[in-house]
C-alpha cells in the first residue's frame, strides 16, 4: 500500500529525525507507528545515522503491530525485522540475525540489558507506550536508565504521558534526555513542582502540583516533545476500527483444528441447515474466545489468549473507560475472574448507564443484544472492545452506535479481538462486507465441509 501521510504524520516524522531525543505524545489512531517507522527508514537509509534500532513495546504490540506495519506500507517493506520474543534461546537467535529493527517486549528489557551490559549494540531505541516506564522504582526503568548513555537516539511514543499525575512524566522524560530538562533526580523534581498530598508519617501517597507546575513542566520539555489529540486532526465523531490478531500457540491451534474437524464431520453425518450450522459456528467461536460449553452445560476453559489481549488494551488505555462486548456467559465470567483488578461492571440497569456516563465505571461489560438499541453511552467513554464477535450485522452496528453517535466528543476506537486462523476471521469478513447473516454463516460452514471432504479423498 502506498503511504500518503497526513500533514501531522509528516510533522511527527520530521520531529524524530530532527531531535535525537524525541517524545511523540499522540493519541491512539493518529498513526504514530508508521510515522516512527518512516523516520527510522530515513535515518538508516537516507541519512546513515543509525544502523541497529531497538523497539520496546507491549508484548502483543511487539509481536504483531510493528511487523504488520512494515509489511503493510510499500516504502517500508525493505526493512528487516527481528522479533526478540519467546524463550531465551529464541531471543538470542533473533539478536544474532541480521536486521534493521529488533523488537522486544518491555518485560524482557532487564534481561536484554543484562545480556549486553556495556556492549549495548543499539544506537536508536524506540519505546512504544512510554508511559509504561512511568515508575522510577520499576526494574524496566532502572535497566533502561543504566544503558541510556550508550544510546545516540531515543524516541518515546504514547497517547497518555501523564495518565495519573504530572509526577509520571519524570521517568519518561529522563529516558529521553537523561535528566537535562526535568532534573536528574525524581526527589528534586517532586520538590520543585509539587507539594505532598495524602501522607502517613513519612510515606507520601500522592503529590499535588503547584499552580504553575503544568505550564512550567511543559515549557521545559516542549522542544523535544510534541502532543497531538485525535479530535484536533480527525473529523468528529470519527470511528477507528482495529483488528487485534490473537495468535493461538501451535499446540492450541492444533487443538482448534482438530476440534473444528470433529465438529464438521459430525455435522456432515446428518442434514445441514441453518440451525445446526449456527450450532457448529457457535462452538468454534466459543473455542476462539477461550472456553466451550460441554454436554452438561459447564464451561470448559481452554486458553487465556483473548483475556491477555484484552488486558493489554486495558493497560494501554491507562484508565480511560472501556466498553467490552462479550458473546457468551462464560466470556463474562472469565473476564470477571481473570481481570478482577480492573473492577469489571456489568450493564444491567439505568443506574449502570448513569454510572458509566458519569465516569464512575472504567470497565463495562455488555452483551450486544442487551445494549444494541436505544442506549446513550457516549458520555462515558470512546473505547470499544469486541471480545466475542457476532454474526448479526444489526447487533454489531447498533452496539457500536452506543458510543459512536451524536454527542460523542472523541473519536471512537473499536478493537476486534480476532483469533487468527479461526472462525473469527469469517465473522469479521462478513461484518466488514455487510453480508447477510445467515448466508455468511452457511458459506463459512460450506467452506469447511468442502475442505474436509477434499482432505478425505
Amino acid at each position: 500500500m502506498i503511504y500518503t501521510p497526513h500533514p501531522y504524520q509528516d510533522f511527527a516524522t520530521e520531529h524524530i529525525i530532527n531531535n535525537e531525543s524525541a517524545g511523540l505524545f499522540l493519541e491512539m489512531g493518529l498513526g504514530k507507528t508508521v510515522a516512527a517507522l518512516t523516520a527510522i527508514d530515513r535515518l538508516i537509509n537516507d541519512y546513515f545515522e543509525v544502523s541497529r534500532v531497538l523497539v520496546i513495546a507491549p508484548l502483543r504490540v511487539a509481536d504483531e503491530t510493528w511487523a504488520a506495519e512494515v509489511e503493510k506500507w510499500d516504502h517500508l517493506k525493505h526493512l528487516r525485522i527481528a522479533k526478540v520474543l519467546g524463550p531465551a534461546a529464541k531471543r538470542i537467535d533473533a539478536l544474532r540475525s541480521p536486521a534493521d529493527v529488533y523488537i522486544i517486549n518491555r518485560e524482557n528489557v532487564p534481561w536484554l540489558v543484562g545480556h549486553y551490559g556495556t556492549a549495548w549494540p543499539f544506537d536508536m531505541v524506540v519505546i512504544d507506550e512510554l508511559s509504561s516506564f512511568k515508575a522510577p522504582g520499576a526494574l524496566r526503568f532502572k535497566a533502561l536508565k543504566q544503558v541510556r548513555p550508550l544510546m545516540r537516539r531515543v524516541v518515546g511514543l504514547t497517547g497518555t504521558p501523564a495518565p495519573n499525575s504530572l509526577v509520571d512524566l519524570w521517568p519518561q522524560v529522563y529516558l529521553l534526555d537523561e535528566g537535562q530538562r526535568l532534573g536528574r533526580f525524581v526527589t528534586r523534581f517532586r520538590q520543585e513542582y509539587f507539594s505532598p498530598g495524602r501522607t502517613n508519617g513519612q510515606i507520601v501517597f500522592d503529590y499535588k502540583p503547584h499552580a504553575d507546575s503544568e505550564r512550567r513542566i511543559y515549557e521545559k520539555i516542549s522542544d523535544i516533545c510534541i502532543s497531538m489529540k485525535a479530535e484536533d486532526y480527525l473529523q468528529l465523531p470519527a470511528r477507528i476500527d482495529r483488528r487485534v490478531n490473537v495468535v493461538l500457540p501451535d499446540k492450541l491451534k492444533t487443538m482448534y483444528d482438530d476440534f473444528e474437524r470433529a465438529q464438521v464431520l459430525e455435522l456432515m453425518s446428518g442434514d445441514i441447515d441453518a440451525v445446526n450450522a449456527a450450532a457448529l459456528t457457535g462452538k468454534l467461536l466459543q473455542f476462539a474466545n477461550g472456553a466451550v460449553y460441554d454436554n452438561d452445560g459447564a464451561a470448559q476453559e481452554l486458553h487465556h489468549e483473548k483475556l491477555t489481549a484484552l488486558e493489554e488494551i486495558l493497560d494501554t488505555a491507562n484508565g480511560a473507560p472501556v466498553l467490552v462486548f462479550y458473546a457468551y456467559k462464560h466470556d463474562r465470567a472469565r473476564i470477571h475472574r481473570h481481570l478482577k483488578a480492573y473492577t469489571p461492571h456489568e450493564l444491567k440497569t439505568s443506574d449502570d448507564i448513569r454510572a458509566w456516563n458519569e465516569g464512575r465505571i472504567s470497565l463495562l461489560l455488555a452483551h450486544p443484544a442487551s445494549a444494541g438499541h436505544g442506549l446513550n453511552l457516549q458520555a462515558g467513554g470512546h473505547i470499544v472492545v469486541w471480545f466475542g464477535l457476532t454474526w448479526s450485522l444489526e447487533l454489531y452496528q447498533q452496539a457500536n452506535a452506543r458510543l459512536h453517535r451524536q454527542g460523542q466528543t472523541k473519536p471512537v476506537i473499536v478493537h476486534h479481538l480476532i483469533g487468527k486462523g479461526t472462525i473469527d476471521e469469517d465473522v469479521m469478513a462478513a461484518l466488514e462486507s455487510k453480508a447477510d447473516r445467515q448466508e455468511a454463516l452457511m458459506q463459512a460452514v460450506k467452506a469447511r465441509i468442502a475442505k474436509y471432504k477434499e482432505a478425505t479423498k
